[in-house]
């Protein structure tokens, strides 16, 4: 702990006195980030939220609004059920999905609208068999572009 700034001394020569018997002592040389730059988001102006956002990043986290997560899960949930291990599992994917996105349908959603509707599961599940096909025979499978309805 350090001492009291003794009476009559200006404060700004006080602290700049810590600052060297801290300095001197070597209090500075082992902190965390020492030599590094400064972190970018610096020169951006003030951001009350800037620990909620870098905390956000560091864990990975995202919020979007509900349409468009759904959006996201929907996309991710047909590339898992065209790389699936099983035809169960991909009717699966594709029947959950598509409950939500029936539910986001029929309920008006905070946020842009969702523009997505059901997914076809006899088409998906064809376009899985096609592409196991492929893969079991050593040709290169359709493109994960076809359009999915």
């Amino acid at each position: 702990m350090t001492e009291r700034k003794p009476p009559g001394v200006p404060f700004e020569s006080w602290v700049d006195k810590q600052i060297q018997d801290a300095q001197g002592r070597g209090d500075f040389d082992r902190l965390p980030g020492v030599g590094e730059p400064l972190p970018a988001d610096l020169e951006t102006p003030y951001d009350e939220l800037w620990w909620v956002r870098r905390k956000m990043a560091r864990e990975g986290l995202a919020v979007l609004p509900p349409a468009l997560a759904l959006r996201k899960e929907a996309e991710d949930t047909l590339a898992a059920a065209l790389t699936a291990p099983s035809e169960r599992a991909v009717r699966k994917l594709i029947t959950d999905v598509n409950d939500k996105i029936r539910t986001m349908m029929f309920r008006p959603p905070p946020g842009p609208p969702l523009g997505k509707k059901p997914y076809d599961v006899e088409d998906v599940v064809r376009q899985w068999r096609e592409r196991r096909a492929a893969e079991r025979s050593g040709q290169p499978g359709p493109s994960e572009q076809s359009e999915v309805q």
